[in-house]
């Protein structure tokens, strides 16, 4: 089954590790490993102009994504999706 980022990209809900709220961006564990993602050339951003709502880890890439971090774990259908 896959799950819809935004723009045109869907990846595998096999390969999702997580799926994080734009908020933690400022926990500096989130900056640091963003800061290693983006040197290693596995950040990518799917927002095509917008502001990005989330973070979506999967096995092999990190996304950032214009779809809220609610909405994704709705879609996925994953049990610990929060109101």
């Amino acid at each position: 089954m896959f799950l819809h980022l935004g723009a045109d990209v869907m990846v595998l809900k096999q390969d999702i590790v997580a799926v994080l709220d734009l908020e933690t961006r400022t926990a500096s564990t989130t900056r640091d490993f963003l800061k290693i993602a983006r040197d290693h050339g596995l950040l990518q951003s799917i927002t095509e102009g917008e502001k990005f709502r989330s973070y979506v880890i999967t096995t092999d890439r990190v996304y950032l994504s214009p779809i809220s971090c609610g909405t994704l774990k709705k879609r996925a259908g994953l049990a610990w999706a929060q109101e």
